[in-house]
């Protein structure tokens, strides 16, 4: 199979990625946390119980990304 997804162009591998992907991610319960994840996630749900503070907007954070880039 890698052979077969090597010759692909770069565009339709992507496109095979993004499928997969959003396969997996229409299963959520089906990928389990790590502990190390649980923690993180129950850090950040600490600190937002804390201050209220929700964080900013992905395409603000985005923006910043790429004018610095």
């Amino acid at each position: 199979m890698n052979v077969k997804l090597q010759q692909l162009p770069v565009e339709e591998r992507i496109k095979v990625v993004e499928d997969l992907w959003d396969s997996i991610a229409s299963e959520p319960a089906a990928v389990p946390l790590t502990a190390d994840q649980r923690l993180e996630l129950d850090r950040r749900l600490d600190a937002y119980e804390f201050d209220r503070n929700p964080g900013r907007l992905a395409s603000e954070v985005i923006n910043d990304i790429r004018r610095k880039l």
